[in-house]
């Protein structure tokens, strides 16, 4: 639970938060201007905010799908009752795991909050395939919003070094052996001739 001091207390007095529809009307305003990354930027903040508003989920989908980010449109357009397979499969290859397709999703109650029936069942099937997975029948959306950091289906820059430490020393080990052959077989012949 977040506990604001005064200061913080005034600084949200003199700063509240733009409403939902002031918001949208920026992002019409950017979308007419061609400003796209900024559109989105105001879209995810506001699905940040309201992660329950599936209208939200589908413009944010929308932006995206005209800034040509496929893996964001299938993101975003998952719990919709219209959405492109093609985008959806993209996701689902960019977040392999359930587990980190539903943190993707930024889902934070029950799936039975979920204004659609549809959104509902594919929240639901998704939780279930992470329970399955995992083995666990305790992961929920509400859980994942408080996890410290994401699974990764890509290896980190720590393991790509290690890989490509081992990689060089086996290439090493590799040459030496290679000099010490030639250098037996140099002797050998030496002998002979």
């Amino acid at each position: 639970m977040t506990t604001f001091t005064p200061a913080d207390e005034n600084a949200v007095a003199e700063n509240p938060p733009m409403p939902v529809d002031r918001t949208l009307a920026r992002v019409e305003a950017d979308l007419a201007a061609g400003e796209l990354a900024l559109a989105c930027r105001r879209l995810e903040g506001l699905v940040t905010s309201f992660p329950e508003r599936l209208d939200l989920r589908e413009q944010l989908a929308e932006v995206c799908r005209r800034r040509g980010d496929r893996v964001q449109a299938g993101r975003w357009s998952y719990l919709a009752e219209r959405r492109d397979p093609a985008e959806v499969a993209a996701f689902e290859r960019s977040a392999r795991r359930p587990v980190r397709r539903m943190r993707a999703l930024a889902w934070v109650t029950d799936p039975e909050t979920a204004a659609t029936a549809v959104a509902r069942e594919r929240l639901t099937e998704l939780r279930d395939r992470a329970r399955r997975r995992n083995r666990d029948p305790g992961v929920t959306y509400e859980q994942l919003r408080t996890a410290v950091s994401p699974p990764t289906d890509r290896p980190t820059l720590a393991r790509r070094a290690v890989v490509a430490a081992a990689v060089a020393l086996l290439c090493l080990a590799a040459a030496l052996s290679l000099v010490g052959v030639l250098a037996g077989v140099w002797i050998v012949l030496s002998g002979i001739l």
